[in-house]
């Protein structure tokens, strides 16, 4: 006597019918019975497929496990929030998302099996982390139904599979067949810190690309991620905000060793041409910067960026507390190398610092639209009493723009209440507030007012 099996099974994924379409935009959207549907919600997704057990390719799933990569997708529902762990509370934006099935790209069947025989394409660390940069670059928003022009889904899994250049989409249960399990002290630029919660993959599955350490002590790395709003690029705690005890580092497997993997990432082990005796060209850690820092690596910081060409944004200094002008000379070496966006932010991050120590990239250079009103002249010449041609360059260049209402007459070559305060209307017409709009052009101001 046979006995029936009774397995569930989801609609495939490559049936062109209605009846198919319909029921895989209903999975996408209904929460499991365990996490809270309704029953009827349900009844239209579920199907008996009888076989005999003598000869049947179908096998029964292990109790508590969803289908694998074969056998369909990881169940639709919120993420990140049913199973507890050890590390710090989340952040506001820090909660792993659903993800989307086992796909070829653009969600055709194509490769998207998932085979353990399957030789993945070759990759270096540093094509790893240009493919992640270049997502993070277009803020590629998060959507597990959602496919980016290369074809890859817009959710962490899909993600790390762009990253490593592979030619499908995996989700968190596959992508270790791509791969070999390392240690923590292991972790290079490329690797990933991947959590499968088998149980209930909706409940916390995430994965993220290891882009470096962030701090000496090793409890702080950077990670590229596609998370709940867009992709980013975000100091993280080790091993991620929440359920951190349960990340496991793996390494791509067909990862070629380039000569200089890091090529100029965190960890680098860059030569200290920059700095004085003392320090390493190790990076402090994001700690060490931003509004409220106040420490020598402030001024270190400084002294480099003035070296690589950013001195026009100090008026003084650069000293040990974090100010706008650190920001605002941070930003614009980070756009002299060509970055943007959140590459961009103004806050000096692993791959900012190995430049600079290392004597990497490019300098600082001129403001080529504020060139042609004669370069900035610096901030000295903008205070009480002082007088000069670029001070009426200026008010009429704000006239020009729009900010000269409160000039009763001229504008003229003397520094004065009324530059002043046209100077802080237009600075606030940028979103600029506090010290950012003080009335006191810098180099930024020049900058975006000839443009």
């Amino acid at each position: 006597m046979t006995v029936p099996v009774f397995i569930e099974f989801e609609p495939a994924v490559d049936c062109p019918c209605a009846g198919c379409a319909q029921q895989r935009r209903a999975l996408a959207q209904a929460a499991r019975l365990r996490d809270g549907g309704h029953p009827a919600a349900h009844g239209a997704r579920r199907a008996l497929v009888l076989a005999a057990a003598a000869g049947t390719v179908l096998a029964t799933p292990a109790a508590g496990a969803l289908p694998t990569a074969e056998g369909g997708r990881p169940a639709a529902g919120p993420a990140g929030g049913a199973a507890a762990g050890t590390g710090p509370a989340p952040a506001p934006d820090a909660t792993p998302g659903t993800q989307g099935q086992v796909s070829g790209l653009y969600g055709s069947a194509g490769s998207g099996r998932a085979r353990p025989a399957e030789e993945p394409r070759a990759t270096t660390r540093a094509a790893i982390i240009a493919r992640a940069k270049a997502w993070i670059a277009a803020r590629v928003p998060y959507n597990m139904n959602g496919y980016w022009s290369d074809g890859y889904r817009e959710d962490c899994s899909g993600f790390v599979s762009m990253a490593w250049g592979l030619g499908s989409n995996q989700w968190t249960g596959s992508l270790s067949r791509y791969a070999v399990r390392i240690t923590k002290d292991e972790l290079r630029p490329g690797d990933i810190l991947l959590y499968h919660n088998a149980g209930n993959p909706s409940a916390g599955s995430h994965v993220t690309v290891f882009g470096g350490w962030a701090d000496a002590s090793r409890k702080k790395y950077v990670a590229y991620e596609l998370a709940p709003r867009h992709a980013r690029k975000k100091v993280t705690p080790y091993a991620y905000w929440s359920n951190a005890d349960k990340y496991v580092p793996y390494r791509y497997r067909n990862l070629i060793d380039d000569g200089a993997p890091d090529g100029g990432l965190p960890d680098s082990g860059l030569p200290e041409s920059g700095l004085p005796d003392g320090f390493s060209s190790a990076f402090p850690g994001l700690g060490h910067f931003g509004p409220g820092a106040d420490n020598r690596w402030v001024t270190e910081l400084g002294r480099l960026l003035v070296a690589r060409g950013a001195g026009a944004y100090y008026r003084s200094g650069p000293g040990p507390r974090w100010s706008s002008a650190d920001r605002d000379a941070t930003r614009a070496f980070q756009r002299a190398q060509g970055w943007r966006g959140a590459e961009a932010d103004g806050l000096p991050g692993p791959d900012t610092w190995a430049y600079l120590t290392g004597g990497k990239g490019r300098n600082v250079g001129g403001h080529a639209a504020a060139e042609k009103a004669g370069g900035f002249p610096g901030v000295r010449h903008f205070r009480p009493g002082e007088s000069g041609d670029h001070i009426t360059r200026l008010g009429r260049q704000l006239v020009k723009k729009g900010y000269g209402k409160y000039y009763t007459s001229g504008p003229g070559p003397r520094w004065s209440e009324a530059d002043r305060r046209n100077v802080e209307a237009f600075q606030r017409a940028q979103g600029w507030r506090g010290a950012e709009a003080d009335g006191r052009p810098g180099p930024e101001t020049w900058r975006r007012l000839f443009l």
